[in-house]
């Protein structure tokens, strides 16, 4: 697949309506007690997963993947939220929305940004509450109070539930909307992923962005030509589908994804030609589009430190008489075939060591990509029909 980035210069005018922006291929599905079932289950889901510390985190098998993940999450927000403060006034507000958040796992990058209004928002209203009790802790000295952003914390469904309209101030402009590793779940139907897509857009300043991480669907069917078989994965992922895979709907593509202990769920192909479409309806363009590996390319050598930093990649071989974490016991070496061929490869008559992920976690984390949109001017034409550019 080819990457995507294009500079934030204007684009040619143009109306979109409903029917041209997104393709009528499949019909739509109305099944809302379907839907209302599956935000459900994730729901429940993410609620029911508990926070067990880093100790215990340091014992999974997808620990340095999930490192991995966290340091591609952190180069791309910090992309962005260094361009986006290059372009407001020095001393003026930074509102972001951290639309799914979980946890708060991105609530440290928020703070690192110098963000001043904070919007946390998830379906899973436990997952929520110990977000909001993370981000009490975090500014809980008074140093650290002098930093403190506005914020607000709201449960909501944004696939089929307005955001803004639980916003204190529902006219408030945000600089940045950002959804990690959730967007998909949206694509269960046309009418959710074009109520997710509308609460990202709607609340943008024009010239500003909407980030976020999801599977890269042409990765996923792929590997299942590949597998022919509509199970397939490794020891850490497994993916099943409970759709037509010779042709699967632009809507409603589903799959279980099981990833080690920390994912379970249903969740939905994203058709990204769909997406792009869907987004240009509310007024979004595309500006960068790029899958793990092609992140992992551009920002290793000014990134590098970072990446140590957060323990994103194994030492391999380990140090001697230690293990990385508890859990490479199990990992065979058949895991690290492509670790010793880099060795083979060197001149060193020392014993190589490099930072690397096992094989299994590597398949796991290439699953995905980023993409980033931003608002477009928007005018109106003679019919009321919005006009970008």
């Amino acid at each position: 697949m080819s990457d995507t980035k294009e500079s934030p210069t204007s684009v040619p005018r143009r109306s979109v309506s409903e029917d041209e922006s997104i393709p009528q291929a499949q019909p739509e599905r109305d099944d809302e007690q379907t839907e209302a079932n599956h935000s459900a289950i994730v729901a429940s889901h993410y609620n029911k997963i508990e926070d067990r510390g880093l100790q215990v985190r340091k014992k999974s098998n997808i620990y340095f993947m999930r490192n991995f993940n966290n340091w591609i999450k952190s180069v791309v927000i910090e992309e962005y939220t260094s361009l986006i403060k290059g372009r407001i006034p020095l001393g003026s507000p930074f509102r972001v929305m951290d639309m799914c958040c979980g946890k708060g796992g991105d609530l440290n990058k928020w703070s690192n940004a110098n963000v001043t209004h904070l919007i946390c928002t998830d379906i899973a209203l436990i997952s929520l509450e110990q977000c909001e009790k993370r981000f009490d802790t975090m500014y809980q000295r008074d140093r650290d109070s002098l930093r403190r952003p506005k914020v607000e914390f709201f449960a909501a469904d944004a696939t089929l539930q307005q955001l803004r309209t639980k916003f204190r101030d529902p006219s408030l402009k945000l600089h940045l909307v950002s959804c990690q590793f959730a967007f998909h779940y949206s694509f269960e139907s046309f009418k959710q992923a074009d109520c997710m897509m509308k609460n990202a857009a709607e609340c943008l300043e024009e010239g500003f962005y909407f980030i976020g991480t999801i599977p890269d669907a042409n990765e996923i069917m792929k590997r299942q030509r590949m597998a022919m078989s509509d199970t397939f994965g490794n020891d850490i992922y497994r993916i099943q589908f409970f759709c037509d895979t010779d042709n699967p709907p632009l809507f409603g593509a589903k799959y279980n994804f099981q990833l080690d202990e920390v994912v379970n769920c249903p969740e939905f192909l994203v058709h990204f030609p769909t997406l792009e479409k869907l987004a240009l309806k509310h007024g979004l363009r595309l500006v960068e589009k790029k899958r793990f590996e092609e992140l992992f390319d551009v920002h290793l050598s000014r990134k590098q430190g970072l990446l140590e930093k957060m323990q994103a990649l194994e030492t391999y071989p380990p140090p001697f008489g230690r293990h990385n974490n508890d859990s490479n016991q199990g990992k065979g070496p058949e895991q690290y075939r492509h670790a010793e061929e880099f060795g083979r490869q060197m001149s060193s008559q020392h014993q190589f060591r490099v930072g690397t992920l096992s094989q299994q976690e590597w398949e796991a984390s290439s699953l995905y990509l980023f993409f980033a949109f931003q608002k477009m001017k928007t005018s109106y034409d003679a019919n009321g029909r919005p006009v970008y550019s």
